[in-house]
């Protein structure tokens, strides 16, 4: 299978899939997140174009219309408009009028630093809906001619930074204590919350201390794209064996800092640190908010009989749009050269069939 499907889909399936989506909104139900646009891009972007339209028929149900604009944002009056979800069409237009004036590589180093302090917002679901669509335009818009059309994928950018902007949100004053010397190190010493028990929101206003930056990261930017991966590697292990306390929410450790490593190739290197601090900010914060109380279970073994294009089938035939994204971001682990085909890889392939496992099929 040709890993980078999603950057030279020929079908055209993920631009149709995109522009379907985009006469809906990026929540349900007050504040749950429409996953379709994360779901589809990894779909196709592993094999499973002739799937995505399907899928998206059979989710069609968690899928609510646009809301109404409120009051239209602009530069002068984004501040006070930065985290009101009341506003949700007026960012998604905001967004949609920078990008259509400005290249989108600008637009989003111009608002990076602002929307990364709130990476935390809506469950991390702003970040890593950024994060997919970043991935599929660092491949067509930079490509030459007969490439696929950019513009879809544009406005998924468009539609991604303005969910994010209007949930912004920023976790309360947190303690930080010391660091450890790896990132799954300094994710098994995580204090888990004290009540374990309502949705993140509440969780998340438990926090009161987390584990500083691994002392491994240091300060130099270069260092940054290897320790991302520490994070995301380090999480997506944890999932295999502590996914049992909470497997839908515990995916968001793993997920949502790979969506800022998949957006570091667009940035600035000044940026880089930063964001590494904000991944890992999220993978703490996470793991702290969905700890079980009980002992971790070991993998199981299947994981060492399957191939990663195997088991991110399994995922899509299962098609919860979580055990998607979340095998998503295995297989990228497993293909990271230093750690192909080894116990690394095995590991994280155990995840993602342990979210199979875990996670109640989509109908």
């Amino acid at each position: 299978m040709n890993k980078d499907t999603g950057r030279t889909d020929s079908s055209g399936t993920l631009d149709e899939a995109l522009e379907r989506l985009h006469s809906s909104g990026p929540e349900r139900d007050d504040w749950l997140t429409n996953h379709a646009p994360m779901a589809v891009e990894a779909l196709v972007r592993h094999g499973q174009a002739p799937a995505v339209h399907r899928w998206i028929d059979r989710y069609r149900d968690h899928l609510e219309e646009m809301p109404s604009p409120s009051s239209r944002v602009t530069d002068e009056v984004w501040r006070e408009a930065l985290g009101d979800p009341g506003r949700l069409a007026d960012w998604i237009g905001y967004f949609t009028r920078a990008l259509e004036e400005r290249p989108w590589r600008e637009v989003l180093t111009q608002w990076w630093p602002r929307l990364l302090p709130g990476i935390s917002a809506a469950a991390t679901h702003g970040v890593i809906r950024v994060g997919h669509a970043v991935r599929t335009l660092l491949g067509p818009e930079e490509a030459g001619p007969g490439s696929p059309p950019a513009s879809p994928r544009v406005a998924e950018l468009a539609h991604a930074l303005g969910y994010w902007a209007a949930r912004h949100s920023v976790l309360p004053g947190i303690t930080l204590l010391p660091a450890a010397d790896s990132a799954a190190e300094g994710l098994a010493a995580v204090r888990a919350i004290p009540d374990q028990s309502g949705g993140i929101r509440g969780r998340l206003a438990q926090l009161e201390a987390l584990p500083a930056r691994p002392a491994t990261a240091g300060q130099d930017p270069a260092h940054a794209e290897k320790r991302l991966k520490d994070v995301v590697r380090a999480a997506t292990h944890r999932y295999a064996t502590h996914a049992h306390g909470s497997p839908v929410m515990l995916v968001h450790a793993a997920t949502a800092p790979n969506a800022v490593l998949r957006t570091l190739p667009a940035l600035p290197e000044h940026l880089w640190l930063p964001s590494l601090d904000a991944a890992w900010s999220a993978a703490a914060a996470v793991t702290a908010a969905y700890t079980p109380a009980d002992a971790a279970t070991p993998p199981a073994g299947t994981a060492s009989r399957l191939t990663a294009e195997e088991v991110f089938e399994r995922a899509a035939a299962h098609g919860d749009e979580h055990t998607i994204k979340l095998t998503d971001t295995a297989v990228d682990v497993t293909a990271w050269d230093e750690h192909r085909d080894d116990a690394d890889g095995r590991t994280a392939l155990a995840a993602a069939l342990r979210a199979v496992e875990l996670i109640d099929p989509a109908l």
